[in-house]
C-alpha cells in the first residue's frame, strides 16, 4: 500500500501534468506532420524513380501549354469582341427593358385594383359585444 501523497506532492504532480500535457500534444502533432511529410515525399520520389510520374508530368505540361495558348488567343481577341459588343444595336436590351417595366406596371396595377375592389365601403360590425362600455356613466 502506497502512502497518500501530501498536498505539496499533489500540487507538483498536477502542475507537471498541466504543463507537460499540452506540450506533449503539440510535439505529437508536429511529429505526425513531419512523419506524414516524409512518407509522402518518399512515395513521390519512389514513383518518380519508377517512371510513373514522369509521363504524367509531361502530359500535364503539354495540356497546360495548350490551355495557356488558348487563353492567350482569347485574350488577344477580347478587345475586338468588346468593341463589337459596344457597336451592336441596343434595341434588344431596350425592348427587353420595356417589357420588364410593362410587366411590373401591370402587376402593380393589378394589385391596386384588387386591393380597391376587396376593400369594403363600410366596416363590418363585429359579432362580439364591445369590451368597453359604449356609454360611460357620469
Amino acid at each position: 500500500m502506497q502512502p497518500r501523497p501530501t498536498p505539496r506532492q499533489r500540487l507538483v504532480r498536477g502542475l507537471t501534468y498541466t504543463v507537460v500535457g499540452p506540450v506533449d500534444v503539440v510535439w505529437g502533432t508536429v511529429g505526425l506532420g513531419v512523419h506524414s511529410a516524409r512518407t509522402g515525399a518518399s512515395a513521390v520520389r519512389r514513383r518518380y524513380r519508377q517512371g510513373r510520374v514522369a509521363p504524367h508530368l509531361t502530359a500535364a505540361h503539354k495540356t497546360f501549354a495548350q490551355e495557356l495558348a488558348a487563353a492567350r488567343e482569347v485574350m488577344a481577341g477580347l478587345p475586338q469582341a468588346l468593341q463589337e459588343a459596344q457597336q451592336s444595336p441596343r434595341r434588344r436590351t431596350h425592348r427587353w427593358m420595356v417589357g420588364v417595366i410593362a410587366a411590373v406596371v401591370a402587376a402593380a396595377g393589378g394589385v391596386a385594383v384588387v386591393t380597391i375592389i376587396r376593400r369594403p365601403s363600410r366596416p363590418e360590425p363585429s359579432p362580439r359585444p364591445p369590451s368597453v362600455d359604449v356609454h360611460p356613466k357620469p
